[in-house]
Formats: C-alpha cells, sequence, structure tokens
C-alpha cells in the first residue's frame, strides 16, 4: 500500500488504522508505506508512531517536494509486494473501498484497476474542471476511463515498474500502461469531502494538465517512430508552398508581374518550414534507431520457452550479441 502525503498529520493515524483494519478483514499481509513528500508539519514524526504500534506502517522520507510522480516512484522501488495499492493521504479516498479494488483485480483480466469517484465531493469548479479533462482525455488517448485524475488505483507490480513516470504524468498512468499492453479495469468508488487541512488544486494544473497530455501522446504514439508525426505535418506544408509557387510561376510566364506578391513569400516560407519538419523528424529517426533496444519496445506477459540441453552451441558472433543485449539488463542480484 503506497500512500503519498504532504502535510497530512491530521489524517495519517485514522488512514492507517482504517486501511490495515480492511487489509486484516480480508486475511492479506501488507506493507503500508507512507511517503511524506517534504511535509512541513508533523507527518512524518505520526507515521513514526504508527510504526511503533505497528510494524506493518514503514516511512519513506524525502529530502524536498519532489512532486507525487516521485514519491509515487520512491514508493515502487521500495515497497516488497506483487499487488500495489495507491491512494491520496487526505482520507477522501475511502480506505473501506481497499477490498473491492484488490477483488476487482484479482477477479478480472486486469493489471490495473482504477477507482471512479462517480460521485466527486470537491467544489464546483474542480468537478468541471475534472469534467473537462477527463473527456478530452479520454477520447485523445482511446482508454475507456472516467476518472483519470484519481490517486485510487490497484496495480500488479509490473505495471509501475515497466511505466515511466515523471514529472506531472502520474495521472497519465493508465494511459501509459495500456500503450504497453496492460489491461485497465474501473470500478466506483466512495469520495468523501476533505475534513482537514487544504487542497492543493492550483490554477497552475488547469496549464500543466493539457501540457502533460500532450506530452503522453507524443511519447505514447511517435517515441518509436517520430517521422509519423513530423512527416506529414512537412509534406502537407512543403506541398502547399509548392502549389503556391508553381501557380505563381505560371502567372509569371504568362507576363505578369511577382514583384508585389506577399504570396510569393508565403510559398518560399511554406516549403523551407515544410523541408525543416521533414528534416526534425529524419533526425528523431536517427536518434531512435541509434538508442533502440530490443527489450524496451514491448512487454512479456507470460514466458513457457524449456530450454534444451541439445540445441547446438551459439555461434561466437551470436554470443557476443547476446553478451551485449544482456548488458543492459540489472545484474540478478539486483532483481526482486
Amino acid at each position: 500500500m503506497l500512500v503519498p502525503v504532504l502535510d497530512e498529520e491530521a489524517t495519517v493515524a485514522d488512514l492507517a488504522e482504517r486501511v490495515l483494519a480492511n487489509l486484516d478483514a480480508i486475511g492479506a499481509g501488507c506493507e503500508l508505506l507512507f511517503i511524506d513528500d517534504g511535509s512541513t508539519d508533523g507527518t512524518s514524526d505520526e507515521v513514526r508512531r504508527q510504526h511503533e504500534r505497528d510494524p506493518r506502517v514503514r516511512l519513506i522520507r524525502l529530502r524536498r517536494n519532489f512532486g507525487k510522480a516521485a514519491a509515487l516512484s520512491a514508493g515502487v522501488d521500495h515497497a516488497r509486494g506483487s499487488i500495489l495499492v495507491t491512494m491520496d493521504g487526505d482520507l477522501q479516498d475511502d480506505p473501506d473501498e481497499i477490498p473491492r479494488l484488490l477483488q476487482a483485480l484479482e477477479d478480472g483480466p486486469h493489471d490495473l484497476v482504477s477507482g471512479w469517484k462517480r460521485t466527486r465531493r470537491d467544489p464546483l469548479r474542480r468537478r468541471l474542471a475534472s469534467k473537462v479533462f477527463n473527456r478530452v482525455t479520454r477520447a485523445l488517448s482511446h482508454v475507456d476511463l472516467h476518472d483519470f485524475n484519481s490517486g485510487f488505483k490497484a496495480y500488479r507490480r509490473e505495471v509501475l515498474e515497466q511505466v515511466a513516470v515523471y514529472g506531472e504524468l502520474h495521472r497519465y498512468i493508465p494511459v501509459l500502461a495500456s500503450r504497453r499492453g496492460f489491461t485497465i479495469g474501473e470500478i466506483p468508488v466512495a469520495h468523501h469531502p476533505r475534513r482537514v487541512g487544504r487542497s492543493r488544486y492550483g490554477w497552475d494544473r488547469s496549464y500543466k494538465g493539457p501540457v502533460d497530455l500532450i506530452t503522453v501522446l507524443f511519447i505514447s504514439r511517435f517515441t518509436r517512430r517520430p517521422l509519423h508525426l513530423f512527416g506529414p505535418i512537412g509534406l502537407i506544408s512543403a506541398a502547399l508552398g509548392f502549389g503556391i509557387c508553381t501557380w505563381l510561376a505560371a502567372l509569371w510566364f504568362a507576363g505578369a508581374s511577382l514583384s508585389y506578391r506577399p504570396l510569393l513569400l508565403l510559398g518560399v516560407l511554406l516549403m523551407v518550414l515544410g523541408i525543416q519538419i521533414v528534416t526534425t523528424g529524419l533526425i528523431g529517426e536517427l536518434i531512435t534507431f541509434k538508442n533502440f533496444r530490443r527489450h524496451d519496445s514491448y512487454s512479456v506477459k507470460e514466458l513457457i520457452h524449456p530450454v534444451s540441453p541439445d540445441l547446438p552451441k551459439a555461434p561466437m558472433d551470436m554470443e557476443q550479441g547476446l553478451a551485449a543485449d544482456r548488458s543492459d539488463f540489472p545484474a540478478s542480484d539486483d532483481l526482486r
């Protein structure tokens, strides 16, 4: 169980008690990791007190506020379970819903189950902004979720190990996971008003959300094929410029003057711009080709591949190639 917290001293004790009670009720072995993302109150001290009462409560304290994505990454790196549940520390997410999330993950074919706050207990402006954000994200990403902002999710461990999350991209984990081939599910969950503290929903999220969405769509669709993005734009621009210049050339041959034709400048500009955009895509393709690693281009769900002792020994050049590929992987002692 991973809970990023920032100045949530007042809710830590209640949250820890309710989370552990729910997990004990279903007989699940667990640990509860609070990731303190630079709190300035007594959040860390309260987590230590809860650890003294129950050693399953653990603390990861970051040196400063790095953001929620970094806090989640720190939690994944230090967690030991094969199933990971994330939730916010303000008790707006209901710990009583944890068994339902785990059951949905176990019963279905899903690798990630997200909690859908169907009835949100937030101010009107947040509810409206969330509806717009979720509809736009659902339409552009083609991931059928109602609530991308929800931090209340259950994952199989390999999802968070294979999906790189940084900056503010934590809310787009379902999109990134879907592009890796993981299956995504959703169940409605209860949502409560904030009881103590203050919301950290600021005006900056109004522009960070759309910008991050553009980033996610780019890295999920065009990381391995940048020319597929830049190529059409550049070709269309160059074609328009070439068409304009061809038409103006025909007029010039017919005797028309081109001295005061701003359209001529536009045509030349579009052609030059188109060539530059296509060139940018080609440079992106060269960088991708140079840094391509096979194991980054797929995700294995299951592998049944017995090794026969009768197989011939690989030639020396093949062995060297395999050794080069294996150098990209961590040593076996580092694997969990």
